[in-house]
């Protein structure tokens, strides 16, 4: 990707508070040079009646998904009356915060009608990857305690390069994170797709996955990590020695 810096999430009031100005200012640079780059691409791509349909893939591959992501959600929110936005493309946007500042200064401004058709290209980019999501996830799966559960890491945790399935999908051991209202929000998991043990916040995941979308892959691994381990009393001896 062209631009590698880190998507700062907060207002740079924020950002000041905590000393980190110069991570805004440069995830700022980075905004708004997408915002110009959807700019162009829409230019480029927009015949005046359709969008060539692969004009969001090429911003996608120069900034990631995440920036592009902020980018667009921060232009919906900032023209939020405008009706010309669908209202799937609308409630989208409001799952990212988009701090308020500097709001004007990352919104694309291409015509609304047309930037709907590139919102829509973009979450069918998204969609495509197959990553999973709140709607695989059991309801309420806040209130749930995740001990022994598969849990799903958000992709917002994960590196880009990462988003796949296979470093998703989490086995919960223990920790007090696994409580809902404990004070402590730790949680010791075994990735399903490498085996990695690390700990997460609970934060960091999107909830219990449900059942019915656990792969069978998934399964074969779980049923490893959770196997009963045998016991040295339990092996074999041979001329008086226990085989293990």
């Amino acid at each position: 990707m062209a631009n590698e810096a880190y998507l700062y999430p907060w207002s740079r009031k924020d950002a000041q508070d905590r000393n980190e100005l110069e991570l805004w200012q440069k995830s700022h640079d980075a905004n708004v040079d997408c915002r110009k780059a959807i700019e162009a691409a829409i230019t480029r791509d927009h015949d005046g009646s359709t969008l060539a349909p692969g004009c969001a893939a090429g911003v996608i591959a120069e900034y990631g998904y995440k920036r592009v992501r902020f980018v667009l959600a921060s232009t919906v929110q900032y023209l939020e009356y405008d009706g010309r936005f669908s209202d799937g493309n609308r409630a989208w946007a409001k799952q990212t915060y988009a701090p308020r500042d500097h709001l004007a200064e990352i919104s694309a401004a291409n015509h609304p009608a047309v930037l709907n058709v590139f919102i829509d290209q973009y979450r069918q980019a998204y969609q495509a990857l197959g990553l999973f999501d709140h709607a695989h996830c059991e309801a309420n799966t806040s209130e749930l305690d995740y001990t022994g559960k598969v849990l799903v890491l958000s992709p917002d945790i994960l590196k880009e390069s990462c988003w796949n399935q296979e470093d998703q999908l989490w086995y919960a051991h223990d920790g007090f994170g696994c409580r809902p209202h404990a004070r402590g929000r730790s949680i010791r998991s075994t990735c399903l797709g490498d085996g990695e043990m690390t700990r997460w916040n609970r934060s960091d995941f999107v909830g219990v996955l449900k059942d019915e979308y656990l792969p069978q892959w998934a399964r074969e691994s779980l049923e490893q990590i959770t196997a009963p381990k045998q016991k040295l009393s339990d092996a074999p001896e041979i001329g008086g020695m226990k085989m293990t």
